[in-house]
């Protein structure tokens, strides 16, 4: 009893034995046989759709690196053309600039030589005019009569000179201009003023006489006389109305007026300056001075002078 009690169970577990058990074995294999091969073959599906998809990406990829190759190739093309385009434009471009530079330059080498020869040929003119003023008093001098001595004057001894006539100039012109300057530019104002106002009254139609009233002007104003040499600037502006001293008379005379506390009148100088000189150095000044007084140059008033 016990042997058949331990021999049952594996009898029935046995497909000789158990034929029913082994029936429904062998249907759980095949269903299992047959979802493995439906597994399988989703998953050859699955991988030939992986493989399918993953060429199409590689065409994709390589078409990208082909249009990619192909817009470098094409920038580095454009590129070059630009740069090519950039040369060609500097070489018609630069080059004609560098040469009409060159030009202005020679241009202006020529232009400061030509300045420099017409102030030479002035400057000789000036002395030539000197010259003849001086032949022409000598010459005066010459043809003048002496007068007769008065019946008590005494003559003069032999080799005794008599004194000169207050007619005839005691240096030549140009020697006394330049003392002037000479003495002007060494601190000597006093004698300076002299020996310009001795060469007005020999020779106040000479070309350097507007000079040499501006100086005298321009030394009272030094000295702080004012009035004097507000006076001067207008015998500069009313004798002498055209030369190269009228701007600087201007300036000067606005400046005095300005530091007299007559502003208004100060501006009128200054701004006739300006519409008459725009160009001058003078004129950008004069215009600064306009500005610090606060005012502006409006319409241009006449600006009346008195006659000397």
């Amino acid at each position: 009893m016990t042997f058949w009690r331990k021999l049952l169970p594996a009898l029935l577990l046995c497909p000789t034995f158990c034929p029913i058990a082994t029936f429904a074995a062998s249907k759980e294999i095949v269903e299992l046989q047959r979802d493995l091969a439906l597994l399988q073959e989703q998953v050859r599906g699955l991988q030939r759709s992986q493989d399918e998809k993953f060429s199409a990406i590689q065409v994709l990829v390589q078409q990208a690196l082909d249009s990619a190759n192909k817009t470098s190739t094409s920038v580095a093309l454009l590129q070059n053309n630009l740069l090519q385009s950039f040369k060609d434009q500097q070489k018609s471009v630069v080059d004609p600039v560098v040469g009409v530079g060159a030009k202005l330059d020679q241009v202006t080498t020529d232009v400061s030589a030509l300045r420099e020869s017409v102030a030479d040929i002035s400057s000789q003119m000036g002395k030539l005019q000197q010259q003849m003023i001086d032949i022409g008093n000598a010459v005066r001098t010459i043809q003048t009569p002496a007068a007769a001595p008065p019946p008590a004057a005494i003559q003069p001894g032999p080799g005794v000179a008599s004194a000169p006539s207050g007619n005839v100039p005691p240096v030549p012109a140009a020697t006394l201009y330049q003392n002037a300057n000479r003495d002007r530019n060494g601190g000597k104002d006093d004698l300076s003023l002299q020996e310009y106002a001795d060469y007005l009254k020999y020779y106040g139609d000479s070309m350097l006489a507007p000079n040499a009233q501006y100086f005298i002007a321009e030394i009272h104003a030094k000295q702080n006389n004012l009035d004097q040499a507000l006076a001067e600037f207008d015998m500069v502006l009313e004798k002498y109305p055209d030369n190269n001293k009228t701007p600087d008379a201007l300036y000067m005379k606005g400046a005095t007026l300005v530091k007299m506390g007559k502003r208004t009148q100060g501006k009128q100088e200054f701004c006739e300056l300006v519409k008459r000189f725009p160009s001058n150095d003078l004129a950008t000044r004069a215009r600064s001075q306009v500005k610090a007084l606060g005012l502006t140059c409006g319409p241009a008033a006449p600006v009346h002078r008195k006659k000397t």
